[in-house]
């Protein structure tokens, strides 16, 4: 005869969290990663190129992404350090610092797509190479690095989200290589007692045991 019980058995939602942890793990790795060097290397660029008008004539100034502003090289670095951090924290940790990855790639796109425009940096070049303080660029144009820079600060944000999503599903840094978890280390098998040695019946007297038992 079957067995009846009104209480519901737990469903199985071991399968899809397990493939959804995994992908999301993949992609935001992928996204992190490339979206950082994405935004360093694009710092490194021309962003901006101009010309000065000096004594002997135009002399020509570029200004590279580091010029421009120095927060998307810098918030990529943060957010490479957030992408490692998330391995290594749990529950409200993790939380966190899936969300400071978020602000990191948000914070790129922003201050890169600010910097497409900016002449700034160019202006006071052309200042220094003139002498003169109240100079500015002339011919003023800009490169597509700014918004290459902005599409790894986008890369980063997606990593960040789905931290947030799907974070808890992720594996976190192995037990054995964390200190201090108070594990009881396993006690070691006495020795056989020895009835013709009388320091091995004392040692066993000590520890409760019975020497003359078989």
């Amino acid at each position: 005869m079957e067995y009846v019980t009104a209480v519901p058995h737990p469903r199985s939602e071991a399968g899809e969290p397990t493939g959804s942890g995994r992908r999301s793990l993949a992609v935001a790795l992928l996204f992190g990663a490339l979206g950082a060097a994405v935004a360093l290397l694009s710092s490194r660029q021309r962003w901006a190129e101009g010309t000065a008008t000096v004594a002997g004539g135009a002399f020509p100034l570029t200004a590279r992404g580091s010029d421009v502003t120095g927060v998307p090289a810098a918030l990529a670095i943060v957010g490479l350090a957030a992408l490692v951090a998330v391995f290594a924290v749990r529950r409200a940790g993790r939380f966190l610092v899936a969300g400071l990855l978020a602000l990191s790639g948000a914070g790129i796109a922003a201050a890169a797509l600010l910097g497409a425009s900016d002449g700034s940096a160019l202006d006071e070049k052309a200042a220094e190479a003139s002498g003169d303080t109240s100079a500015t660029v002339d011919a003023l144009s800009h490169t597509g690095w700014p918004y290459v820079a902005a599409a790894g600060g986008v890369l980063i944000l997606v990593a960040g989200l789905l931290a947030l999503r799907y974070g808890r599903l992720w594996p976190a840094m192995s037990g054995r290589y964390e200190r201090g978890t108070g594990a009881e280390r396993p006690r070691r098998a006495p020795k056989p007692v020895d009835p013709d040695r009388p320091e091995d019946i004392w040692k066993a007297l000590d520890r409760g045991e019975d020497p003359t038992g078989a």
